[in-house]
């Protein structure tokens, strides 16, 4: 009975408390639309909840007394209300208004490329659009040549190669989106058919990457990166006009571009048009003979250059795919009085009745190119394919020269345009593979490169016979992050190539003897050929990152196949006035290197030093000989590709201090020594091996509040010492100092920056001699001053 009346009274007690407790309830809007996820609670209690998606809410029991009713939710402003619970329901909605709050200045800075060079021990230089524009040059690599261990082999105005620390041609590889860039890269007046407007960021590596990228990277690699995206929901894009006052160029590169979430586009026309360009001489001498240049130009090295690009593609949240389609176009002359064997034929009058046309001899170079680059992203693995397909189509047109026994008179029935001296037409499949992994602190990459090419010929002079080529190679590349300062780095990578030449023989009939009894025939050039290479190479490296200080080195072993013209030339080479022939037994290059890079990098300054290391010990080079070719090469000097021992060390060297908050100064230095340690030319450097150089820059960085941004006034100071250190043919090249200057600016257009950049290149018109140059040999300075005006007016939604 006790307990029973324990258990009543209890009960009683518990229907009262529950008496005195009343639901709260309400909604939470912006006036117009309800707000969900906003959080309602009763200060100082355990009472909290979020309204649903209709921005209701509401508390089962709250005991009466006064509280303090609270709703807030990201972007609104905060709400409190004083409440009093009572006998009945309570409903209580809620309107919350936009939160305006006034941000302090904010500095965003964009770390990418320092991050990209902290993680990669080989020495990596990154620059963009920006750097292109405020450096304009001819060509893509005449716009990179500011960058120490950057060097070009100019050909005309408009046509340049890479030459890096020194090395060029199938030494370097350059990749466009992915994909190895495919040209007739082994002729030394053979331009990079590359729109420089179309660009991305560009990453240059200086020293081999084989390891990645294969076999022709033994030097470096130029890795041009597509465009950006475009952000979603946009339209856009923007007209560069650009003005140079040398070789009266003008042209134009339009952007348009859109994007909707997932799905954009981006395209790009480009043309260029130039008349003969200006040097600092009014005479010249082409192998002793005197050559006068009207109104000091260099007549027919005028051209044209268009270029066309149509990207587009998918962005999904783990898959994404772009195809990318090029097609450029070039047509240059080459400089009349330095072109065949008989330079003092040219009828100089015809020439110099225009600055702007283009008349024998000149070149034609169209380029087509389609890409695909997709990838899917795991949670913790990244798989990645580029397929790739080009048409490189190359001409040369020259009026016939007759020489050995070839006819005096061009044969009417040979079905061989006249003035056709040589055709390359190069088809090119390309596959790459890659698969990233991350396993706790191991970052690790496979993957699997695949390229096939047929290379044709035609045109009534031969020089590299017709072949098809064909390599695969595969590689594991593993990062390790053993702690936040040191990352290690280890690759393996198999190549494996076959490249098979096809015999040539003459159109025309030569006599021979045979016996004594003299007779005529087709005399064989090239003969069938079949050639396969393998090598195994690797990498091993390191990154050490403290605050202030960082260290990358990099080791390795690299490999480089033979191309047809090492292996099969057997012709005259106009350009160089030489007979050369190739050599069918050459073996693989095969390069040993170390590379260093030191850093220091405070508030005020910077500096890093990068000394590399290179040893050959099968370098493949052309050698000049004693013999002339009389009865092919109009008796030209006998070239024969050999291979010798080389060693190769130098380095480059970067300052930049910084005076006043908007006055800085740069310093940038370059040196390399190369030495053949054996052969015929034991004891001699390398050919185009650059002198060291010096380029000291003043920046001055003046505000002028939100009208004008980004502005600049730089000069710069070239300093180049004289080349002593040479191999024949190539002769001395004296040193030379050039000043150039830039100024630029960013003004607000129709809320879009139209950006504004004027350079004067060599201001002084300083005449000079350029020792990597294609005209070196004839004493040909390079250009005179140079005013280049270029406009970037951006539009977009």
């Amino acid at each position: 009975m006790r307990n029973l009346l324990i258990f009543l009274t209890c009960l009683f007690a518990a229907e009262q408390v529950y008496a005195q407790q009343f639901q709260l309830s309400g909604t939470v809007s912006n006036g117009e639309s309800p707000i969900r996820n906003a959080t309602v609670y009763l200060e100082g209690t355990s009472f909290s909840v979020s309204t649903n998606d209709q921005g209701q809410f509401a508390f089962a029991s709250v005991p009466k007394g006064n509280y303090h009713l609270v709703a807030v939710s990201v972007g609104f402003g905060k709400k409190v209300f004083k409440i009093e619970i009572k006998d009945e329901h309570l409903v209580k909605n809620i309107i919350l208004h936009k939160e305006i709050k006034q941000l302090s200045d904010v500095t965003i800075k964009d770390k990418h490329i320092e991050d990209r060079q902290k993680t990669e021990s080989l020495n990596i230089q990154i620059v963009n659009q920006d750097f292109i524009q405020r450096n304009l040059g001819g060509s893509l690599m005449k716009s990179l040549e500011r960058l120490p261990g950057i060097k070009t082999i100019g050909i005309g105005s408009g046509q340049s190669k890479p030459l890096i620390r020194g090395l060029g041609f199938n030494r370097v590889v350059v990749v466009d989106k992915g994909v190895k860039h495919e040209g007739q890269q082994w002729g030394a007046d053979h331009g990079l058919e590359i729109d420089q407007f179309a660009t991305g960021e560009i990453e240059l590596i200086k020293g081999s990457a084989s390891f990645i990228y294969g076999s022709d990277a033994i030097g470096g690699v130029i890795d041009i990166l597509p465009m950006a995206i475009p952000a979603p929901n946009t339209i856009g894009g923007s007209v560069d006009l650009i003005a140079k006052s040398n070789n009266n160029l003008y042209g134009t590169s339009t952007n348009f571009y859109g994007r909707s979430k997932k799905w954009f586009f981006n395209s790009r026309f480009t043309y260029q048009n130039y008349g003969d360009y200006r040097v600092p001489t009014d005479q010249v001498y082409v192998y002793d003979y005197a050559v006068n240049l009207h109104q000091n130009q260099l007549r027919n090295t005028a051209g044209r250059e268009t270029g066309i690009h149509f990207n587009t593609g998918y962005i999904g949240e783990k898959f994404r795919s772009t195809f990318y389609l090029s097609n450029t176009f070039t047509k240059s002359g080459f400089f009349a009085n330095a072109h065949g064997l008989e330079p003092r034929r040219v009828n100089e009058q015809l020439h110099d009745g225009s600055s702007r046309d283009i008349l024998n001899p000149y070149q034609s170079v169209n380029h087509f190119k389609l890409i695909n680059r997709s990838s899917y992203q795991l949670q913790n693995q990244k798989i990645e394919i580029e397929l790739g397909y080009q048409k490189n189509f190359r001409e040369e047109f020259s009026q016939y020269v007759n020489h050995g026994f070839m006819p005096a008179l061009y044969p009417t029935a040979l079905q061989i345009p006249s003035d056709l001296e040589r055709e390359f037409d190069k088809t090119v499949y390309s596959a790459n593979l890659r698969d990233k992994i991350t396993i706790n602190a191991h970052e690790l990459t496979v993957g699997i490169n695949a390229e096939a090419q047929t290379n044709k010929i035609n045109g009534w002079s031969f020089l590299v016979p017709a072949f098809d080529q064909q390599t695969i190679g595969a590689f594991a590349y593993d990062k390790i992050k053993i702690n936040e300062n040191l990352l290690l780095h280890g690759a393996l990578r198999y190549d494996r190539g076959q490249i098979n030449m096809f015999q040539y023989n003459d159109w025309f009939p030569s006599e021979i003897a045979i016996n004594g009894v003299t007779i005529q025939q087709n005399l064989q050039r090239s003969a069938n050929l079949k050639r396969t290479f393998n090598s195994l190479v690797w990498s091993a490296g390191l990154n050490y990152n403290l605050e202030e200080f960082s260290l990358k080195l990099n080791i390795g072993k690299s490999f480089r196949m033979p191309i047809a013209k090492e292996l099969g030339a057997n012709g005259v080479n106009y350009h160089y006035f030489s007979y050369e022939k190739g050599n069918p037994n050459l073996s693989p290059e095969k390069s040993y290197q170390a590379d260093l890079t030191l850093g220091w990098t405070t508030d005020k300054w910077s500096v890093q030093l990068s000394p590399f290391y290179n040893y050959f010990p099968n370098y493949i080079y052309l050698n000049p000989t004693s013999g002339h070719d009389y009865a092919y090469g109009a008796g030209n000097q006998i070239f024969e590709y050999a291979q010798s021992s080389v060693q190769r060390f130098g380095g480059e060297v970067q300052f930049k201090y910084e005076i006043f908050k908007n006055l800085s100064t740069q310093f940038l230095g370059e040196i390399l020594q190369a030495k053949q340690l054996s052969g015929d030319k034991k004891g001699y450097t390398l050919p185009f091996s650059p002198p060291a150089s010096a380029l000291f820059n003043l920046t001055y960085s003046p505000k002028f509040g939100n009208k004008l941004t980004n502005t600049y006034f730089s000069v710069d100071y070239r300093l180049t010492s004289k080349q002593d250190n040479i191999v024949p043919p190539e002769k001395k090249t004296p040193g030379y100092q050039v000043i150039n200057i830039q100024a630029g600016t960013k003004l607000s257009f129709y809320g879009n920056p139209l950006q504004l950049s004027l350079q004067v290149q060599n201001l002084f018109d300083t005449k000079y001699l350029n020792h990597t140059s294609f005209y070196r040999l004839i004493e040909l300075p390079e250009a005179g001053r140079n005013l280049v005006l270029s406009v970037k007016i951006p539009f977009g939604k």
